[in-house]
C-alpha cells in the first residue's frame, strides 16, 4: 500500500478505521501476483512492523 491507498481508505472509511494502526509499505504496484520479490518485500516490511527482525 501507498499513501495514496491510505488516503483512499481514510475517505471511504473514516469512522471504521480511525484509532486504528494503518502501516503504509511503500511497495508500488508493479509487480505481479505473487512475484517474489513483492512476497520477499512484504515479509521483511511486515516483520519489521511486528518486531519479528
Amino acid at each position: 500500500m501507498e499513501e495514496k491507498h491510505k488516503s483512499r481508505l481514510m475517505t471511504e472509511y473514516r469512522r471504521v478505521l480511525e484509532n486504528k494502526p494503518i502501516h503504509v509499505l511503500d511497495i508500488p504496484d508493479e509487480y505481479r501476483y505473487m512475484d517474489a520479490e513483492l512476497v520477499e518485500l512484504i515479509e521483511k516490511s511486515v516483520g519489521a512492523i511486528l518486531g519479528l527482525e
